[in-house]
């Protein structure tokens, strides 16, 4: 029997979504009519720099709208020349990011003004770095009870994951330790075609 798991969409998810997300056992729909919480996921990611945990922000327009389906993104700014380089910057020197440079820069390329639509691409390009393929639905109106297993609140941006993770090699580990529950870069950049095996070892709180 599949268990019926609700996911909000993040960009560039931590690795613990991953390990829902890609569970076998869980048949997936993303939300994409909740109202946008600011300060989550949804709209940054974050990854080890050189100085520790660097969150990566992507800006949205203030246009009033407010459920995630209709959240604009902000080209203020050349957000996604900074990103890339913070990624570049940060990840340059792990043993997979030349093998994958090519594949992750063109998350960066795209333009759209759609966040879900951006989060869902670099899902989908990540997925193909993984080798991997998951089906899932959206959602098709809000609701308040799903009948699903409710993930919407389940990853903190905020506060530091409860569930255990393997120690891998991390760039900057020598001077920080070892941070856990990045976003799924820090993974792939580091640990390469290993990630899935370290991804489907992880249970959820």
């Amino acid at each position: 029997m599949n268990n019926k798991i609700l996911l909000p969409i993040f960009y560039l998810p931590p690795i613990s979504w991953f390990s829902v997300f890609l569970d076998p056992e869980n048949e997936i729909t993303l939300e994409q009519f909740e109202n946008f919480p600011k300060q989550t996921y949804r709209n940054r990611a974050v990854i080890y720099g050189a100085n520790g945990k660097l969150p990566l922000i992507i800006p949205i327009k203030h246009t009033g709208k407010r459920e995630m389906k209709d959240i604009e993104i902000s080209f203020a700014e050349d957000w996604q020349k900074l990103h890339w380089k913070s990624i570049k910057t940060a990840y340059q020197s792990t043993p997979y990011f030349e093998y994958y440079e090519d594949k992750l820069k063109t998350i960066f390329e795209g333009k759209t003004n759609s966040l879900i639509e951006f989060n869902l691409n670099a899902l989908k390009v990540v997925l193909n770095i993984l080798k991997t393929e998951k089906e899932f639905t959206l959602t098709e109106e809000y609701l308040k009870t799903p009948e699903f297993e409710n993930f919407r609140e389940k990853f903190s941006a905020k506060s530091e994951s409860e569930t255990e993770f393997a120690e891998y090699y991390q760039s900057f580990s020598e001077k920080y330790g070892f941070l856990k529950d990045l976003s799924i870069l820090d993974l792939i950049c580091n640990i390469g075609p290993e990630s899935l095996t370290y991804i489907k070892n992880i249970k959820i709180n």
